[in-house]
């Protein structure tokens, strides 16, 4: 008899606090602002040996490590029609409807997204796990991944094999 179960991984360590701004068209954009994000992860899976679905300290690891690369920078989306970005000595410059922000490479991510949105971040955080080979690892054939910027504003993030 197959048994599935829904494994709901939500801990302290899974958060981090970035800077953004979310760009809604050629000539509107909010103001560069900061959120503390946290992060969860609901995986369905069968449950296996030993009576268990799968160590889950594995997934706690895989998605602290994802957080600690995103903790405590400046986010920009490197595939932004409305957004560009050229590097001039230690800065990236960030030019949008004719302002350009300067902003330290060592405080910059330029991530491979349209937007710094939690719709993007989910999506971007599943990608990376799935890369690193822990979606095969762990046999993970579906997974909701949510993130949130702040209390009431949580989006999910799908992933299924």
């Amino acid at each position: 008899m197959l048994r599935k179960v829904i494994v709901d991984v939500e801990n302290q360590c899974l958060h981090f606090s970035a800077a953004h701004f979310t760009i809604f068209s050629a000539t509107e954009r909010e103001r560069l602002h900061g959120h503390n994000y946290t992060v969860r992860a609901k995986v369905e899976s069968e449950i296996r040996s030993k009576g268990m679905a799968f160590d889950y300290n594995e997934l706690k690891c895989a998605l602290h490590a994802v957080c600690k690369t995103l903790d405590e920078y400046t986010l920009l989306p490197g595939r932004s029609e409305f957004l560009q970005i050229e590097e001039e000595g230690e800065y990236y410059a960030a030019s949008f409807n004719g302002q350009k922000m300067l902003l330290l490479k060592t405080d910059t991510l330029v991530l491979p997204m349209e937007n710094i949105s939690v719709e993007e971040l989910g999506h971007y955080i599943i990608e990376q796990l799935r890369s690193d080979g822990l979606m095969t690892a762990l046999d993970i054939k579906r997974m909701e991944l949510s993130v949130a910027s702040g209390p009431g504003q949580r989006v999910v993030s799908l992933y299924e094999k």
